[in-house]
């Protein structure tokens, strides 16, 4: 019996060319409608209850080419894009916000990059401005010097130039975390706007929108308190961001032991595994280009793909 499900990763799904900042990369509304007519032709949408049914019970099949979708981040297109199109459609999906906007009102740094990279059009200006801005934070922390950075060899993503790579690389996790956190601050209110609160209730759902998406059918699992990279901080840090998040889940009316994982940028280890283990945590996503294959995955670490690799 084929125990396979494709498990596919959306994060902005908005008209972005008719928006204030169209470099953001995301999912056109159209387009996303047009994956979904694919969906329902090629695959069978499932829910998170169908795939923990099946992980249970090898006896509890699936139904042919399952799919299940998974949305990450919190933001309002998931409210108010995504929502209406899968509720009429009757297809059931996951969403893992990350705690802190909606609780804080403050705008992660993944998103303060991504719109800084969207608003700087020229990634060598941002980079230099990175550059210019450690000058003062360099003996204190010991920074490396432009050029030993720029030395430094990085996985390149797909879709983004080397530049990119370099920005995001330092401003996510290369530098300092007080130091990134400063300089992704200051070049924020710079470039962006200093209004992060009301920048934040802009980008993402509030409370009682996650309530609405959960009270309809929709699976609201945890994806950290402040999206940080889970394999990158220490155990202590790591139980803060998931506990954190579970009384957020909490707070929007999920109880219990019937809670999931979402991996902010699909980081984990053996630490991170422990604690969900030990926090009776059922599913965990990560970011793999593959389709998850239930008799030898380990549940807390299923693949997603990511919507750009399926066919609309």
């Amino acid at each position: 019996m084929d125990r396979k499900v494709t498990i596919v990763m959306y994060h902005y799904v908005r008209n972005l060319e008719r928006s204030r900042y169209p470099g953001i990369k995301g999912l056109s509304v159209e387009r996303f409608c047009r994956q979904l007519d694919y969906i329902q032709i090629n695959y069978t949408p499932i829910s998170v209850d169908d795939l923990l049914a099946a992980l249970a019970c090898e006896k509890n099949e699936l139904p042919p080419n399952p799919i299940l979708l998974t949305f990450d981040d919190g933001y309002v297109d998931h409210f108010a894009n995504v929502f209406p199109q899968l509720d009429s459609r009757g297809i059931k999906a996951c969403f893992y916000p990350s705690a802190r906007p909606t609780l804080e009102h403050r705008v992660l740094d993944v998103n303060k990059i991504q719109f800084l990279l969207a608003s700087v059009s020229d990634a060598g200006i941002l980079l230099d401005e990175v550059f210019s801005s450690l000058a003062e934070f360099r003996a204190e922390y010991q920074l490396k010097t432009r050029e030993e950075y720029l030395r430094v060899e990085r996985v390149k993503h797909r879709y983004d130039s080397g530049e990119v790579s370099v920005v995001k690389s330092l401003l996510q996790h290369e530098l300092p975390g007080a130091v990134r956190e400063e300089v992704v601050r200051r070049l924020f209110a710079k470039f962006v706007t200093a209004d992060e609160a009301a920048f934040a209730c802009e980008l993402y759902m509030s409370v009682d929108q996650i309530a609405c998406l959960r009270r309809y059918g929709m699976h609201i699992g945890n994806h950290g308190f402040s999206h940080v990279w889970l394999n990158r901080v220490p155990a202590d840090v790591q139980s803060f961001e998931i506990d954190r998040s579970l009384q957020f889940l909490n707070k929007v009316g999920i109880e219990g032991d019937q809670w999931t994982m979402c991996y902010p940028y699909g980081g984990y280890n053996d630490s991170v595994l422990q604690i969900l283990k030990a926090r009776r945590c059922r599913l965990g996503f990560a970011v793999e280009n593959r389709v998850a294959d239930l008799k030898v995955d380990d549940p807390l670490t299923l693949p997603r793909i990511d919507t750009n690799d399926l066919p609309s």
